[in-house]
């Protein structure tokens, strides 16, 4: 049994789940996030543990699909699994994935989160780096270089425009605020180290 899964792994599992939405006539749609979304929206991770998702519509039908899925592939049971249900914020900003868009009014339909809300989901849901296998400080950084955030003042509020001030605990805020420093000062060591550009030499 296979501990990590790859980027092919996770369209091929995707790619059978989306075949038999077809089969049974149906339209699924889920929303996935976490690492699955950076190895496939992204493409800054090779491989995750599993693909962390919310199901949208016809769950049961997921659920026995997802574990056919599973012993086919000799997989975790778990490889699909909704884990992340409670770092969801109200109001989310989700984008269709292309790959998967149900043709013909059946199949599997996709959302991902944009750079920002992953970004932020990331942020509330933190653990410390190596924890059992965690990467969401590194991910963090990474969303931050994507998504193109300045400092800790531009980060903290992207994460309040998701989840309220009241929800985020100090532990976040005090996590956000060092990371992106860290962020800061890496970006200016890089451009003290990228050489200046050379102007054009006069006729």
């Amino acid at each position: 049994m296979r501990g990590v899964l790859s980027r092919e792994d996770i369209l091929r599992g995707l790619r059978r789940l989306d075949e038999r939405a077809r089969t049974a006539s149906l339209v699924v749609e889920i929303a996935i996030y976490g690492g699955a979304a950076l190895c496939l929206a992204f493409d800054t991770r090779v491989a995750t543990r599993d693909v962390d998702v919310v199901i949208r519509s016809a769950p049961q039908f997921v659920r026995a699909a997802a574990r056919d899925i599973a012993r086919e592939e000799e997989w975790p049971e778990d490889w699909l699994n909704d884990g992340v249900k409670g770092f969801i914020a109200a109001s989310e900003d989700l984008r269709l994935m292309q790959e998967f868009t149900a043709p013909g009014g059946t199949g599997l339909r996709i959302f991902m989160p944009s750079p920002e809300y992953l970004f932020a989901m990331k942020c509330m849901s933190m653990r410390a780096e190596g924890l059992d296998g965690s990467h969401d400080i590194s991910d963090i950084e990474v969303l931050a270089d994507i998504a193109g955030i300045a400092d800790a003042d531009e980060a903290l509020s992207i994460v309040e425009g998701f989840y309220p001030s009241s929800r985020i605990p100090p532990k976040v805020k005090f996590g956000v605020e060092e990371i992106m420093e860290r962020v800061v000062s890496r970006r200016a060591a890089a451009k003290r180290k990228s050489p200046p550009r050379q102007g054009k030499r006069p006729k």
